[in-house]
């Protein structure tokens, strides 16, 4: 056998040495495995789905149009609103009248039909007739205008008392409505609006005469500023009674701008003469025309204990009148002035009273 030498033994030395630091390195191989976790796929996959909806990976293009369907239905859902606009309700055509008729003698005829009238507006027959009815109950809006100027001192008390009794006499509580304006300058509201008789009164004895006349003032206030201002959610029947001498000197609109605004607001006017010379002058002529152009009376009581019975006679007539509602044939909302005429057929004797005519609505 052959013997080794000393550097042979050196050599096999240093590999046992080698081999032994190669075993131990193996053995604690751990260290090495951990590198092998990133392997693991699950982890990463678990939050690899979430993060795909919120990063511009190639399916987040695909998610992101989706609200663009949503988008489109705005304008659907506007439709109805712009359907809204389409019906909106257009101003009404339709036009109603009260009227009054009486025989030659001015005697009231209250028991006559609808095919005993024929309408004819601006000059043509209209295209439909929606309601006749011979109206007794109708609620009233009346305005009691006394000229308390200086030239009806002398009678000025007497009216006053009369026109407070027919006020009692009209107003019924729950149903009416007056109101009281004094006027001799300028109009003056000593009562607005209220089925309170007392409070009427008081209104009415709150007027104290002097100054000059404004009447056409105080009528076209009236009528513009508290009749077409009033509610009128249910027919009503709208009238106005005038006490003055007729005479203006103050006015800053014309008669017939008065008169148009009494036929805006629908309203008739009855006029009282405080003349009491024995005959008619100037004053009484223009109130003959303002109570003919809205289709009321004039009164001309000589004797100053008349003025009582003409407030009952206006009382009677407020309750025993007719009242027609029609369409007008071509008929343009245009502010033109239409006028209106009714006629009793096959009957010369009667009287026709109403309103001459009314302004179209204006666009």
């Amino acid at each position: 056998m052959k013997t080794l030498g000393t550097g042979a033994l050196i050599r096999i030395a240093a590999f046992t040495v080698l081999a032994l630091v190669a075993s131990a390195a193996a053995q604690s191989a751990p260290a090495p495995s951990q590198p092998a976790a990133p392997a693991a796929p699950e982890p990463q996959a678990q939050t690899a789905n979430p993060p795909a909806a919120t990063t511009s990976s190639p399916a987040t293009p695909a998610a992101q149009p989706a609200p663009a369907p949503e988008q489109p239905a705005q304008p659907a859902a506007a439709n109805p609103s712009d359907d809204r606009v389409l019906t909106i309700k257009v101003p009404s055509n339709e036009v109603n009248v009260v009227f009054v008729v009486t025989d030659k003698h001015g005697r009231r005829i209250t028991d006559l039909k609808q095919a005993d009238f024929r309408v004819v507006d601006d000059n043509r027959p209209p295209d439909e007739i929606r309601s006749f009815n011979a109206e007794t109950n109708l609620p009233l809006q009346v305005g009691l205008l006394i000229d308390a100027s200086n030239s009806v001192r002398d009678r000025f008390k007497f009216e006053q008392e009369s026109a407070v009794e027919f006020l009692n006499q009209t107003v019924r509580r729950g149903h009416d409505q007056a109101f009281v304006v004094g006027f001799d300058v300028t109009p003056e509201v000593t009562q607005d609006f209220t089925d309170d008789t007392e409070a009427l009164a008081h209104g009415v004895h709150e007027l104290r005469p002097g100054g000059g006349t404004a009447l056409y003032d105080a009528l076209y206030y009236a009528c513009r500023d508290k009749l077409l201002k009033a509610s009128k959610a249910t027919p009503v029947r709208r009238a106005i009674i005038l006490l003055s001498d007729g005479e203006d000197n103050q006015s800053h609109v014309t008669r017939e701008e008065a008169i148009d605004m009494a036929q805006r607001a629908e309203s008739i006017v009855y006029t009282i003469s405080t003349n009491v010379s024995g005959t008619k002058g100037p004053g009484d002529k223009i109130l003959e025309r303002i109570a003919e152009a809205t289709g009321g009376r004039a009164f001309f009581p000589f004797q100053i204990r008349d003025v009582s019975d003409d407030f009952a006679e206006i009382q009677d007539e407020l309750r025993s009148q007719y009242a027609i509602s029609y369409k007008p044939a071509d008929f343009k909302a245009d502010g033109h002035y239409r006028t209106i005429e009714i006629v009793a057929n096959n009957r010369k004797d009667l009287r026709v009273r109403s309103r001459r005519g009314y302004y179209a609505p204006a666009q």
